[in-house]
């Protein structure tokens, strides 16, 4: 049976309820996540985020940072996207775009309690949060999916044994039976199903992939991806690079908001698994939300790289224009 928090707080960008260490986030030592199948353990809380988000300063570089803050804007949205991972080094950075887009959004995740502790007390009308295990099937009520437009998944594990597979969360669970209940439990009336994956999964018994998927982590999201394929619901795959910037763990959201990719902003999108290299965790986030407005991009598979140099920002033509190159 899936449970519903629902709370009300305001909270104001200039002044946290609580305080904070408001460490630089461009301070935090690199830490390297294979392929991104690390999953963030805490954040805090945010509410009535200001409408500058991740505009350019997301992707930006730190120069930008102030210049770009408070000046953007995004109209209302009839959307409503179900986050499913928002506990995870990308969901958080998916969430807190949505919600500075002023698009609805409702998480399902395990803990309740975490919900509060990683997004704070939220204003029904901008975001739910259910609890529910994909892992489990009878977890994923309809209820959840009541109302839903979109859906972006972004669950993961670590590819090496670690204390993240505490509790049966190792790769088969999350990445190919969670993947698989998750699919099988959404209606046909959604627009889009967009799922994070990885790069080098259609080549987990080839050198170096292999050694990656040592306990089959590549061979598992490939089977999700295989089964999300076939279930007919439209949907976008992309597969990421090794993930860098995060995850961002202990920072209120106002913080996170100001997270830059550094002088890694541009954005390189291939097809056919023939990427290798490492992406911002700030431009898998925002190429999962673009994606979900690009007509083109239903039933398609894309990798994605970050490298130096000027990136697309938030801006739907650029981005749009690096999806079509892709497809030529």
């Amino acid at each position: 049976m899936a449970t519903k928090l629902s709370s009300t707080f305001r909270f104001t960008l200039e002044k946290s309820s609580k305080p904070f260490q408001r460490n630089s986030l461009l301070a935090l030592p690199q830490l390297n996540y294979c392929h991104g199948f690390g999953v963030s353990k805490k954040n805090s809380g945010f509410r009535g985020l200001s409408v500058n988000a991740l505009k350019e300063e997301v992707i930006q570089s730190t120069e930008s940072e102030t210049t770009h803050h408070s000046q953007t804007t995004f109209p209302s949205s009839s959307k409503l996207v179900l986050v499913v991972g928002a506990s995870g080094g990308v969901g958080q950075l998916v969430v807190a775009s949505l919600l500075n887009r002023n698009i609805k959004s409702r998480l399902l995740l395990r803990d309740l309690e975490k919900a509060t502790s990683l997004f704070g007390n939220q204003d029904e009308g901008k975001l739910q949060v259910f609890k529910g295990d994909t892992r489990n099937p009878a977890d994923l009520d309809p209820s959840i999916f009541e109302g839903v437009t979109h859906v972006i998944c972004c669950t993961g594990t670590t590819a090496f044994p670690s204390k993240r597979w505490d509790g049966d969360n190792t790769p088969e669970r999350v990445d190919w039976e969670g993947v698989r209940n998750l699919v099988s439990a959404l209606p046909s009336s959604l627009k889009r199903v967009v799922l994070v994956s990885s790069v080098g999964v259609t080549k987990f018994n080839e050198l170096p992939w292999s050694i990656m998927n040592l306990f089959g982590v590549l061979k598992y999201k490939k089977k999700g991806e295989d089964f999300l394929r076939a279930s007919g619901l439209p949907f976008t795959i992309i597969r990421a690079g090794r993930l860098t910037d995060g995850p961002y763990t202990s920072y209120d959201l106002n913080t996170l908001l100001k997270a830059t990719a550094g002088q890694r902003r541009a954005v390189l999108i291939g097809q056919g698994d023939k990427l290798v290299g490492e992406v911002s965790r700030l431009v898998v986030a925002e190429a999962c939300i673009q994606a979900l407005d690009i007509d083109f991009t239903e039933g398609k598979t894309y990798e994605i790289n970050s490298v130096e140099g000027e990136g697309p920002g938030t801006d739907p033509e650029k981005w749009q224009e690096l999806f079509k190159t892709a497809q030529a």
